[in-house]
């Protein structure tokens, strides 16, 4: 009897997604802060006691004060209390975004604008990021502009964004001050992320982005903001609700583990070289072209003093005459898990961020994000490469 063969082992490539889950160990026992961190008995001071001490980790890592971190439940989240926090108060004038940023900012802005906040996209280049001449350009065209929300590195592409140049040109602007928010998901534990050195007033990211749980996320606020919604006053009353202590662990947890300095070093040169592999074997196909025209001939440099102009952790790539989504099933019936872009986009083909960058409307179609994370071997490269000569066999 011929044993049928199983199912291919897996290999995963949508780490920009979401990232394979750990569990660090303090957060194994689930009794020991199951207490309401607001109730003054001992369980509940117990749990007040893991989620500040919890924040104050978080806060080291990021280089911020204690009192500035509140935790949410997400990027999503964060980036949707700063920017509603606009419609109230004065003085805080039209809204500026990047028209390469996620969902949550270009979705939310467009909700803003039908509400009476004024909005407007900052131009991105053609690898995804603002260049600061660029907004320069903004400011000038909307003088009323007094908040700017620019991702630190691109979801779907990995463009790093130089954020001091970006700071430089909001700071040494005349006139009122313009707040600057940055998404810092796809930056923190990949590239260096210095929120005092940028000068920024609120940055967001996501645990589940670090391994971590999802429903779990950090806002950073230089300075408190009004809020549309109140509750029980939890998170300075930034973010009420009960809060979710063990979220708050783990989101320390990982981010001294995957964020500091010392971490982030040690896992970007291994992180350069795979990626450089990945993207000699992508331009040795024929039918494949990498997204943007900028990463056609450049190399991640394993000894990086971190100018690099992409992360090596997100790679865009088209394959002529497939369009992305039979792409990405056929690699998935092989056993390798890659998207065609932003999960939170999923559910429509079109690409804004793509667009925005002047990729042509064919080559969004067949684009692909293929992205790795800290678990990632060499080996899981090769096969990743193997597996796509072997669908431009047949497709």
């Amino acid at each position: 009897m011929i044993q049928e063969e199983g199912p291919p082992p897996r290999r995963y490539f949508d780490w920009a997604a979401t990232a394979v889950p750990f569990a660090p160990r303090e957060t194994d026992s689930w009794f020991s802060d199951f207490g309401n961190p607001s109730s003054p008995h001992l369980e509940g001071r117990r749990a007040r006691e893991y989620l500040e001490d919890s924040r104050a980790r978080s806060a080291a890592v990021l280089g911020v004060p204690s009192q500035t971190i509140y935790f949410t439940s997400g990027a999503t989240e964060s980036n949707a209390i700063v920017l509603y926090s606009r419609l109230l108060g004065r003085g805080n004038g039209r809204i500026l975004y990047s028209a390469a940023e996620h969902p949550s900012i270009r979705e939310n802005c467009r909700v803003l604008e039908g509400l009476g906040k004024p909005a407007a996209a900052i131009p991105v280049d053609g690898d995804g990021r603002v260049r600061p001449e660029a907004l320069s350009r903004t400011l000038e065209k909307y003088g009323d502009a007094r908040f700017a929300a620019v991702m630190a590195v691109n979801n779907e592409t990995g463009a790093v964004t130089d954020m001091a140049a970006i700071r430089d040109v909001l700071r040494k602007r005349e006139g009122p001050p313009v707040h600057l928010h940055c998404d810092i998901t796809q930056a923190v534990g990949r590239v260096p992320v210095d929120l005092s050195l940028w000068d920024a007033d609120s940055a967001a990211l996501s645990a589940h982005k670090l391994g971590g749980p999802r429903g779990a996320g950090i806002l950073y606020l230089k300075k408190p903001a009004p809020v549309l919604y109140s509750g029980g006053g939890q998170e300075g009353g930034i973010r009420p609700g009960t809060e979710n202590t063990k979220g708050a662990q783990a989101t320390a947890a990982l981010l001294e583990l995957r964020a500091s300095s010392a971490a982030v070093l040690k896992e970007y040169g291994k992180a350069a070289r795979r990626w450089n592999t990945l993207l000699d074997a992508l331009r040795s196909m024929d039918r494949c072209s990498l997204i943007p025209q900028g990463r056609a001939n450049g190399k991640a440099a394993p000894e990086s003093s971190y100018t690099e102009p992409f992360s090596p952790y997100i790679v865009q790539a088209a394959f002529s005459g497939i369009p992305g989504e039979v792409m990405v099933r056929a690699l998935d019936d092989l056993g390798f898990a890659v998207s065609t872009g932003s999960a939170c986009s999923s559910s429509s083909p079109e690409r804004p961020v793509l667009a925005a960058m002047g990729v042509a409307p064919g080559r969004i179609l067949e684009g692909i994000r293929i992205s790795q994370g800290w678990l990632t071997t060499g080996e899981d490269i090769e096969a990743l490469a193997g597996a796509v000569r072997e669908v431009l066999k047949f497709l």
